[in-house]
Formats: structure tokens, sequence, C-alpha cells
């Protein structure tokens, strides 16, 4: 006697979109970083399902047309090569949802760790009062600041209009207005002078030649939040030059580089970073007093 097929289980789904993936050579790095992880962020969002359910939940029998969503999604994955937060529509960062598309960076920064210590012990939660993002795209860093921060103002700005049209939709989505997250248009400072505590920024700073040989999925993202010039360096560069202007006295600048530490130790000899090692892992997180940034020659 024939033994009757399975019916699918969100578990046996996970499993064969992990397995197309991988055979699809897939590349990850846009909130997850493994195959496994990709088709579990897929598959769940597909069916509603939370990453904390029971489970037994994973093992009970799915209709014919929710295995069918769920089959369109992980061939569009593959085919499209869209990183799984551009199809489901939503990332998390610092413990916050938020909505983002092409128009946007997936949030992914390691900053979020910082932020939801409240930067401590590197600087004194109390005394950051007035707070500039440079680079807002999705608005994750500054409306978790804000959320971490409820004492705290922060200024986020951005040189894309449909970014900014994404970023106070989640601000919208966090209840926070005006008072609290400030966006503006405009090219890395704010337009209005003012000392602030803390100027926070995740900018581009992929080599030109590095962006034109990213995998497929990169593609996606807005080559304006990646590409930094030949160096990489072009808005850290000018976000270093013109910092101290913007800081108040034992104010600091904090940058996420990725793995361009050490090109700006050696391109800037002029600010001295504290590169900060995270408990959760990640690389290029500067942390820089006023004091310790200096005159460009």
């Amino acid at each position: 006697m024939s033994t009757p097929p399975t019916t699918p289980s969100a578990r046996s789904l996970v499993l064969d979109a992990e397995q197309r993936f991988v055979d699809a050579g897939l590349v990850f790095g846009h909130g997850t970083d493994n195959a496994r992880d990709e088709a579990v962020f897929l598959v769940f969002d597909t069916l509603g399902l939370a990453f904390d359910c029971a489970p037994e939940m994973l093992d009970e029998s799915l209709d014919p047309a929710a295995v069918a969503r769920v089959a369109d999604v992980i061939t569009q994955r593959i085919e499209t090569r869209r990183p799984a937060a551009y199809i489901t529509g939503r990332m998390w960062f610092a413990g916050h949802e938020f909505a983002v598309d092409e128009r946007v960076l997936i949030p992914r920064s390691p900053l979020a760790e910082l932020i939801r210590a409240e930067f401590a012990p590197w600087l004194e939660p109390a005394g950051l009062r007035q707070i500039i993002e440079i680079g807002t795209g999705s608005g994750c860093i500054a409306i978790a600041c804000a959320l971490a921060l409820p004492h705290a103002h922060v200024t986020a700005t951005d040189i894309s209009p449909a970014a900014l049209a994404v970023a106070r939709q989640n601000a919208a989505a966090h209840a926070l207005g005006d008072d609290r997250v400030r966006f503006e248009l405009v090219d890395l400072f704010p337009s209005t002078p003012a000392q602030c505590d803390l100027i926070i920024t995740n900018p581009p700073y992929v080599p030109r030649a590095t962006v034109d040989a990213l995998p497929p999925e990169y593609a996606h993202e807005p080559r304006l939040a990646l590409d930094a010039g030949d160096d990489g360096l072009d808005c850290v560069r000018r976000i270093c030059a013109g910092a101290r202007a913007h800081l108040a006295d034992g104010g600091a600048l904090i940058v996420d580089v990725g793995e361009m530490a050490g090109d700006i130790d050696r391109a800037l000899p002029w600010v001295n970073f504290t590169w900060v090692e995270l408990e959760h892992g990640g690389e290029g997180i500067g942390i820089a007093c006023k004091s310790d940034i200096g005159t460009p020659p």
C-alpha cells in the first residue's frame, strides 16, 4: 500500500524554501544572513505566523491557497532577487518595526545595539537632548533614538524626497510628531544652525567600483544610499569636516561605516575615532567627541 502524500506545513515550506534559495545561489545580508532565516521570514510573514508562535503550529496542515501564496513569494524572491524586506514591506530595527520599500535602504545597521543601550556607557543618556541624524532614509535610526530617549528631540535629514516620505510614514506609525522627530530635505546638516549633543549617521560608504560589483539583491536599494565616490569616503569626509560647527561642547559624532574604519583612519588623521566592539557583532561603529575632531587640511 502506498503512503499518502504529506500535506504541506509551515515547517516543510521553510525547509523547501531554504533549499531552493541555496540552489538558486541567492545572496543575503538585508536583515538576514542565511537561507534558513530568509525562508522563515518570508514563510511566516506570508502565513501570518508570529516568530514566537507555538512549535506545534509549524506542523499543522495548510490549505492549498496558503501553500500557493507561499510558493508565489518564494518564486518572486528567486526570480527577481528582491530582498525579503522589500517583498514583505517591513523590517525591524532596535526592536521596532518599520515600513520599507525600494525608496530606502533596508535597516541593518549595528547602531541598533548602541541605541537600545541608550548609548551607555559611551555617552551619558540624560545629556542627549538635541540629536541630528544625517541620511535618515527610512527614519529608523532617528525614530529609534526618539523612542529610546523620550527627553530627546531629533532632527533627521536626507537628500531624497522619496526617502523622507517613507521616514514620515514611519514616524507617524510610531506616534512621533515634529516635537520629537523633525525631518528636513537637505544635503547633510540641517539648514538652521544649532548645536547638538549627538550627530549620528549611517552614511553612504561603499566605493563606486564596489557598488557596481555587488550582487543583484543590492541593485534594488537606492544607489544614492550606497555609492560614496571613488574611495567610499565622499560623505564621511564632508560630515567630519562640518561636525564641529554643529556639536555642543562635550557633544559627539557617531558613524557607521562598515568595513571602512581603517580607510577613514588613514584618510582623515585629524579625526580620532574610537571604534566600538559590539556584543552582537558588526563593525565600523566609530565615536568621536567634539574635542577629537580637528581641522581638515
